[in-house]
């Protein structure tokens, strides 16, 4: 249990048997004193009366309060009434205002706000009789010694009063500043979960995007070189169905076979555009690794691949945005830079995943470069096109003789489990 729930535990046991606790105290100490402050018998009996009377009082206020837990019309009278009691006893013996101080304690519990002041300032006369020597004061300098007693106990009434209202204001602070706490998280956290589903939302149309980008990257594909060269050895074949000279028709049919070798290759090179073969069974780090060094080993220059980061299974369309974007760069190193030394960093950032190309090549000016290179790559706007269809970006730094950097950024999105 927290430390404000065991008080809270406390000060509900002491409302509870605190005014029968305190009135069996005064009794005893009273019952013991009743010769030296001077009782009487008949004062002894009726003392005897009214703490029975007020034990039958608290027996049935313990049942009653069960069902009135805060102030009410009932509180009140069993307010004044025990304040009457404790009043009479103190009155016949001033030792009996030990029963009487529990009003300090449960004004705010028993009175309604207009009537609290009343019931204190009642309490606060109680025990200044008993302070100054019993009710009533003998005297005119008896008098003043109870009011003088009576000022001091209503200025420290209204001190623990003053002092009991900053503690409810903090409380109700501190209680509405956890509850503004409470709904900033809440909105907070729903403001999370749309950006997730709007993110998630994004990624889908992104795909979506690309795949239809792909499907028309293909069609020009097809029409500029299956369909062209279909075309053209149906033209050879024809010429070779009319060629009256044998030889002729030889030349042409080795024109018609060399387009459909030119044919076949385009369709090769479009299906292995569409779908990388490196990321059958692997993950992209091992198909990175497989790729770089494959391409050392072909061109004979050095190709060192790094992974930096904890490594996580990619979605599919992720994975392989990064390999084509790391192909392509390393065609263009192979065709164009001349490099001596390739580096290829992959980096797993948190909710990024990052991808760094470097080599020692001739370098060149970015702005120079046309858009689609003339080796059936794409080029850098192509891998920049890439990086961008599913919420990435692409950034290039080279200059002419100082080699050639091509970073890539793109969402870390996890695979489809």
């Amino acid at each position: 249990m927290s430390e404000t729930g065991v008080v809270e535990q406390r000060w509900a046991m002491f409302h509870r048997w605190g005014a029968a606790g305190l009135l069996t105290v005064g009794t005893v100490i009273a019952s013991v004193a009743a010769d030296a402050v001077g009782m009487t018998s008949g004062e002894r009996y009726a003392a005897a009366g009214l703490v029975g009377t007020a034990y039958a009082l608290e027996v049935w206020w313990r049942r009653a309060s069960r069902s009135r837990p805060g102030p009410s019309s009932v509180s009140t009278g069993y307010y004044v009434l025990r304040w009457a009691l404790a009043f009479t006893l103190a009155w016949l013996n001033p030792l009996f205002s030990f029963y009487a101080g529990i009003g300090y304690f449960s004004a705010d519990r028993l009175l309604p706000q207009r009537l609290r002041k009343a019931g204190l300032f009642a309490t606060a006369v109680t025990l200044a009789g008993s302070q100054a020597g019993g009710l009533p004061p003998r005297g005119g300098m008896g008098w003043a010694f109870f009011g003088a007693i009576l000022a001091v106990n209503i200025m420290l009434v209204a001190l623990f009063a003053h002092l009991a209202d900053l503690e409810d204001a903090r409380a109700r602070t501190q209680a509405e500043t956890i509850a503004e706490l409470e709904r900033t998280n809440t909105a907070l956290q729903q403001a999370l979960d749309e950006n997730a589903a709007l993110h998630a939302q994004l990624l889908v149309q992104a795909r979506e995007a690309g795949v239809a980008d792909e499907r028309r990257r293909l069609a020009a594909e097809i029409h500029d070189t299956l369909a062209q060269g279909l075309t053209g050895i149906i033209a050879q074949l024809q010429v070779v169905a009319n060629a009256p000279d044998e030889a002729v028709a030889h030349e042409h049919v080795g024109r018609a076979i060399d387009l459909a070798r030119h044919s076949l290759g385009e369709a090769r090179r479009s299906v292995h555009n569409l779908s990388p073969a490196a990321l059958d069974g692997n993950g992209l780090p091992e198909a990175l690794k497989k790729t770089v060094a494959d391409w050392g080993e072909r061109t004979g220059s050095r190709a060192d691949f790094t992974v930096t980061g904890t490594a996580e299974q990619l979605h599919e369309e992720v994975a392989a945005t990064l390999l084509r974007i790391t192909q392509e760069a390393l065609a263009n190193a192979e065709r164009h830079a001349r490099a001596s030394r390739v580096g290829v960093t992959l980096s797993f950032m948190g909710d990024e995943v990052s991808l760094d190309i470097r080599d020692d090549g001739r370098g060149f000016d970015p702005l120079t470069v046309p858009e689609r290179t003339r080796a059936g790559g794409f080029g850098l706007d192509g891998m920049r096109a890439r990086a961008e269809r599913i919420a990435g970006s692409l950034t290039v730094e080279s200059e002419p003789g100082h080699g050639t950097a091509v970073s890539a950024r793109v969402p870390l999105v996890r695979h489809d489990r």
